[in-house]
């Protein structure tokens, strides 16, 4: 399993979140409440987390590839929603539990 992270410091965290699983909800299978969620693509998972002002985003996938497609998903509709902000993602690969 592979496993990246990624945070943005934005008063709107808890918003982001909840728009993000509103947004997949529509097709893929979502759980979500203001302060955490968790999406499931066919090809890897997001989980999300928001604190204060932090919203944290890990993506978990079988393939290296398949990782990298959920990030980009992620990030995409992120900086499509908070196009405002101009968010910057990086990616860090999560350590090993």
């Amino acid at each position: 399993m592979f496993t990246s992270t990624a945070k943005i410091t934005s008063e709107r965290a808890s918003g982001y979140l909840q728009q993000l699983c509103k947004h997949f909800g529509h097709k893929l299978e979502v759980q979500f409440d203001p302060q955490a969620g968790q999406i499931k693509f066919p090809f890897g998972q997001c989980d999300l987390s928001a604190q204060q002002d932090v919203l944290e985003m890990t993506v978990s996938a079988e393939t290296q590839v398949d990782l990298a497609k959920t990030s980009n998903v992620i990030a995409s509709h992120l900086e499509r929603f908070a196009f405002r902000e101009k968010p910057k993602l990086e990616w860090r690969p999560a350590t090993a539990a």
